[in-house]
C-alpha cells in the first residue's frame, strides 16, 4: 500500500466538520456530519478498506501539481500541469447563510490543451465497518449510496453521467476527456438535511461558490494583525477557525485522528475534540488578532460545560464537539493504520485523567475574555468560585500532566504552574468586577503554589526548573513561565532555564517536549514505547519566550528556519520528524496558535530594538 506524506494535504471545511484534500486530488479523510462524527472516506488510515473521493489524470498522463488557497479563503485550488495542457480543481464545503450547506464540492476546470481526468468516489461508512452499495439514477447524473440494508446518508450529484465501477458495487466512477474551456462538477452531499435536489445544479455550484468566496474573504479582513508575517498569520488564523464549530462554539484540536507521532507505532490518538488547554489557548490568540465573536461564543461554551459539573468534580480535560463527555477509548482493529501504525484509536482516554492545568487555562480565558466584553454574571461567577475553592483543596497532589502521560502520575509543573494562574486570574477578576471571594485563601494558596515551584521544582545542578518535584528532566512546558506572567522574562533563574531548554530539548530550534529515551524492555516516562518527533507549538514557544528575554536576532532566525517546515500552504501537523516530515494528527490548533503568539511577541521585540545604528 501507498500512503502520501501527511504535509502533502490541504484541509477544507464548513466550521462543523473538515475534509484533507491530497496534492494529487484524493480526499482521503473525511468525517460526517461533524468531526467527531463516524469516517466517510479514510484511505489515509487504510488504502484497502477507508474509501476514498479522487480526480485526478488517467493512469499514464503524467502531471505536477501545485495547491494554492484562493486569497484569503479556504477554498482549494489544485492544479495538474503539463506541457499538454493545465487542469484545475477547485475544493470547498459551503458555508452559506441559506441553503445546503453538508456538502463536499468539487469542480473541474480545463484551462488549456485537453486531458483526460478520471473521478472515482468510493465512500466508506463508519469507520469502514459498514457495507455500502451504489445505485445510479436513470440519467446518470445522481448516485445515492447505502449504508448495510439501510438508505445511506449521502449522495453524489455531479453534471456529466456517472458509472458503477465494474470492480466495487459500492463505488461510482466517470472518466472525462477535456478541453480548454470545459468545466465539470461534483456535490457529494448528505441526503439527511437538506439536499441541494431543489436547486439547478450549475446554479447551486455558481451561488455556494461566490457565497463561500466571499464568507472567508469578510471573516479575513477582520484580522487586526498589521506585522511583518500577515500571510502566515492570517492562514494560521483562517486555520482556527476552520477547526471551531458555528453550531456549538467549541474548538476542536485537529481535524485528524489516528496519524502517528513515530510511524509504525502505537502514538496514534483521536484529536477531533474539544481540548479545554487548546482551545482557551486560542480564544487568547484569535482575541489578539480581534476576533471577538470565537472568544465569546467559546467561553459561552465552557460556561455551560461548568453548569453540567458538579463543584466537587474533577475537572475535565476534553469534550465532544456538542459538549457531552467522552465515555471510552476504542481500538479499530480492522484498519492497517498510517503506514502499520497501530492500533487507530477513536475516542480518547485522556478524558478520564487528572489535570489540574485545566482549570488555569479555562479562568486564564475567560479572564482575557471579560477584558473585552461583559463582566462575568453573578450565577458563571459562582460556578467560578466553586472551581478555585476545589482547586485551594486539590492542587498539591499527583496528576497526569499537561501532556497526558500514560505512565504514574507525578507531581508535574505544569499543574502547579496553571493552578497559580486560575487563581492569580482570578484574583484579578474579583478585584476588578468587585464580586465577593475567599480573597484571604486564595491570596494564601497562590502564595503557596508560587513558593514550591521555586524552591521545590528548581534544581540547582541544571540551574533550571524541572519537570515534576524530584525530578531531573526538562519539560518544554516550562516555556508558559514568562508567557504566563509567573516569573520576568529577565529573571537570572529564567534566563538560566531558557539556556537549558537550548541544550537539552532543542536541536537548531525544533524543541521536544520532553525526553523520551526508550529502553528495550521498559516504557517511557509517559508510559509508552517508541520516540515523538519535535513538537511544534513548543518550537514557537520557544522563539517568543527567546524574543521576550531580548534575543531578537536568535528568535527571528529560529522562527524564520520553522517557517520552513511549513507545508506547501503553510500547515502544521502536531510534531516534526528527524527529516523535516510531519507527524501526528494534522493541521493542529495548538501549532497554529502558538504561531500566531510568536509572531505578534517576535513584532513587538523587533520594534523595541529598532534599527540597526
Amino acid at each position: 500500500m501507498s500512503y502520501p506524506e501527511i504535509e502533502s494535504h490541504g484541509v477544507i471545511g464548513n466550521l462543523r466538520t473538515t475534509a484533507l484534500v491530497c496534492t494529487d486530488g484524493t480526499i482521503d479523510f473525511f468525517c460526517f456530519p461533524r468531526f467527531d462524527s463516524p469516517s466517510v472516506f479514510l484511505s489515509l488510515l487504510d488504502d484497502r478498506r477507508g474509501g476514498r473521493f479522487s480526480i485526478g489524470p488517467a493512469a499514464g498522463a503524467g502531471m505536477h501539481t501545485r495547491q494554492m488557497y484562493l486569497p484569503d479563503t479556504n477554498v482549494l485550488l489544485t492544479r495538474y500541469l503539463s506541457a499538454e495542457g493545465l487542469v484545475e480543481v477547485i475544493d470547498y464545503m459551503p458555508v452559506r447563510t441559506n441553503g445546503p450547506q453538508s456538502a463536499l464540492v468539487r469542480r473541474v476546470r480545463c484551462i488549456r490543451g485537453s486531458r483526460r481526468f478520471e473521478m472515482r468516489c468510493e465512500p466508506k461508512f463508519d469507520y469502514g465497518r459498514a457495507e455500502c452499495k451504489a445505485e445510479v439514477g436513470d440519467d446518470g447524473l445522481l448516485a445515492s449510496f447505502t449504508m448495510g440494508a439501510s438508505p445511506g446518508p449521502m449522495q453524489l450529484r455531479s453534471t456529466v453521467p456517472l458509472q458503477i465501477d465494474r470492480d466495487d458495487a459500492g463505488a461510482v466512477g466517470v472518466a472525462m476527456d477535456l478541453k480548454a474551456g470545459d468545466e465539470v462538477g461534483f456535490v457529494f452531499e448528505c441526503v439527511i438535511e437538506r439536499p441541494t435536489d431543489d436547486e439547478d445544479l450549475h446554479d447551486f455550484l455558481e451561488a455556494s461558490f461566490t457565497e463561500t468566496m466571499a464568507y472567508w474573504q469578510a471573516w479575513s479582513e477582520r484580522s487586526s494583525y498589521r506585522g511583518r508575517w500577515r500571510e502566515i498569520v492570517l492562514r494560521s488564523a483562517l486555520i482556527l477557525k476552520l477547526l471551531s464549530s458555528t453550531e456549538h462554539g467549541s474548538i476542536i484540536g485537529a481535524a485528524t485522528f489516528g496519524l502517528p507521532e513515530h510511524v509504525g507505532g502505537v502514538r496514534n490518538w483521536d484529536y477531533r475534540y474539544c481540548w479545554i488547554r487548546d482551545a482557551a489557548f486560542t480564544v487568547h490568540a484569535l482575541l489578539r488578532l480581534g476576533y471577538t465573536e470565537e472568544a465569546d461564543r467559546f467561553i459561552g461554551w465552557a460556561k455551560g460545560r461548568a453548569d453540567d459539573d458538579e463543584a466537587d468534580a474533577v475537572p475535565q480535560v476534553l469534550y465532544a464537539v456538542d459538549g457531552r463527555r467522552i465515555e471510552s477509548e476504542i481500538e479499530l482493529d480492522h484498519l492497517s493504520g498510517y503506514r502499520d501504525s497501530r492500533p487507530v484509536r477513536v475516542g480518547n482516554a485522556a478524558a478520564t485523567q487528572l489535570q489540574l492545568d485545566v482549570v488555569g487555562e479555562l479562568v486564564d480565558a475567560m479572564y482575557l475574555a471579560d477584558k473585552h466584553g461583559p463582566a462575568p454574571s453573578i450565577d458563571v461567577w459562582r460556578r467560578l468560585t466553586a472551581r478555585i475553592d476545589w482547586l485551594c483543596e486539590h492542587w498539591d497532589q499527583p496528576d497526569d500532566g499537561i501532556w497526558e502521560m500514560r505512565g504514574e502520575r507525578r507531581d508535574f509543573l505544569s499543574g502547579r504552574l496553571l493552578s497559580w494562574v486560575a487563581l492569580d486570574r482570578a484574583l484579578r477578576m474579583s478585584k476588578r468586577f468587585a464580586r465577593p471571594a475567599p480573597v484571604l485563601r486564595w491570596v494564601e494558596t497562590r502564595d503557596a503554589i508560587a513558593s514550591q515551584i521555586i524552591d521545590e521544582f528548581w534544581h540547582t545542578g541544571k540551574q533550571a526548573f524541572v519537570q515534576y518535584r524530584g525530578g531531573d528532566t526538562l519539560d518544554a512546558v516550562v516555556l508558559l513561565m514568562p508567557m504566563v506572567k509567573f516569573i520576568g522574562s529577565s529573571d537570572p533563574r529564567w534566563l538560566s532555564t531558557l539556556d537549558a531548554v537550548g541544550r537539552e530539548l532543542s536541536v537548531d530550534g525544533l524543541v521536544a517536549r520532553y525526553t523520551t529515551v526508550d529502553g528495550a524492555d521498559t516504557a517511557n516516562l509517559d508510559g509508552l514505547h517508541g520516540q515523538e518527533g519535535a513538537f511544534t507549538a513548543c518550537s514557537f514557544w520557544y522563539v517568543e519566550c527567546l524574543a521576550r528575554a531580548g534575543r531578537v536576532d536568535e528568535a527571528r532566525l529560529h522562527f524564520d528556519k520553522l517557517l520552513t517546515y511549513a507545508n506547501h500552504l503553510g500547515l502544521y501537523a502536531e510534531e516534526i520528524g528527524r527529516g523535516s516530515e510531519h507527524l501526528g494528527n494534522f493541521p493542529q490548533a495548538l501549532t497554529h496558535l502558538a504561531l500566531i503568539s510568536a509572531a505578534l511577541a517576535l513584532d513587538r521585540a523587533i520594534e523595541r530594538k529598532g534599527p540597526k545604528p
